[in-house]
């Protein structure tokens, strides 16, 4: 970044209305709490009833572990909601296997939306950018690489399969078996599931909530509140993929906004200012919630402990 353009950065950031941080950030946490909700719907046809708040502070512990280290928020959470509710972690990890399938299924019909209703500049983007991909590599040695993947992943298929049968009465097989069994109920609870119309109105909300934080975000730096909710899908689209790439986001969220605000005529160094700024909130809703609900949840189950293993003096 030139000194001139540090200097655009440092004044939109300057001059932001950070009040508008506040409906960020209530709209975050509903749409974490909507996703504990929605996760509640996957677990009870197992037969079990977790609480919404021990489910909520799993979640936010979990998005707090990917900060770190990308993904294994994923299993950090499924282990405490299952320590703390009695219940089998594969299962768990099942459940959140379909969630995370049924997610990108519905990031693929987000992006092909966003493409759809503005295709003049975001399908031409995209055109430009495969061709660009395909210029700097080869054609077949791309569809060659994916066929190597996919050998490789059969081989590997055929050979835990071979020695499973093998050694299916050893102790390790038992117990791999035992998982592998749970997680596959875990995922196929989508079939026992009585509200769907729940799980699908939930999994809008969420949607929505991720939307409108960056539309309502925009209103607060000057030069980009003239943007509408067509440029609030074309963000949250490459900026998912910055947060999956990156754990949390670091340095490659800003990095991507900018990207995508030039398409919409705003200079690099404000795109990325408000990269900055709606990175740095998502940072702080992560670390302050995480830490906190983390905190609360030890308490508030340890408290329950000891109010159970009390004797009755009644």
């Amino acid at each position: 970044m030139t000194p001139a353009e540090w200097q655009k950065f440092k004044y939109a950031l300057s001059n932001a209305n950070y009040q508008l941080i506040i409906p960020v950030i209530i709209m975050a946490l509903a749409s974490h709490v909507s996703r504990a909700a929605r996760w509640r719907i996957l677990i009870r046809p197992l037969g079990y009833n977790p609480s919404l708040f021990n489910i909520f502070s799993c979640i936010m512990a979990g998005y707090l572990a990917n900060s770190f280290v990308t993904r294994i928020g994923e299993i950090l959470r499924c282990t405490l909601l299952g320590k703390y509710e009695k219940i089998p972690t594969e299962k768990l990890l099942g459940t959140i296997v379909f969630e995370r399938i049924f997610d990108l299924l519905c990031y693929f019909i987000f992006i092909a939306l966003t493409i759809l209703i503005q295709f003049h500049l975001v399908g031409g983007f995209v055109g430009d950018s495969l061709e660009d991909f395909l210029k700097k590599n080869d054609s077949w040695t791309v569809i060659w690489k994916v066929v190597a993947y996919l050998i490789i992943a059969t081989a590997v298929f055929i050979t835990l399969r071979i020695l499973l049968k093998k050694n299916k009465n050893s102790g390790f097989i038992r117990k791999l078996r035992d998982f592998f069994s749970g997680m596959r109920e875990g995922i196929s609870t989508v079939k026992k599931l009585k509200k769907r119309r729940w799980f699908l109105a939930h999994t809008i909300f969420i949607w929505s909530m991720y939307l409108l934080q960056i539309y309502v975000g925009f209103g607060a730096i000057k030069e980009i509140s003239h943007l509408g909710i067509d440029a609030a899908c074309s963000v949250l689209t490459l900026a998912t993929i910055a947060m999956i790439i990156m754990p949390g986001g670091l340095g490659a969220f800003p990095k991507a906004v900018a990207w995508v605000l030039i398409l919409y005529s705003i200079e690099e160094p404000i795109g990325e200012a408000f990269g900055f700024l709606m990175w740095g909130v998502t940072t702080f809703i992560v670390l302050f919630f995480g830490l906190l609900f983390s905190g609360l949840m030890y308490y508030v189950n340890k408290r329950k402990q000891h109010e159970i293993n009390q004797p009755y003096s009644g």
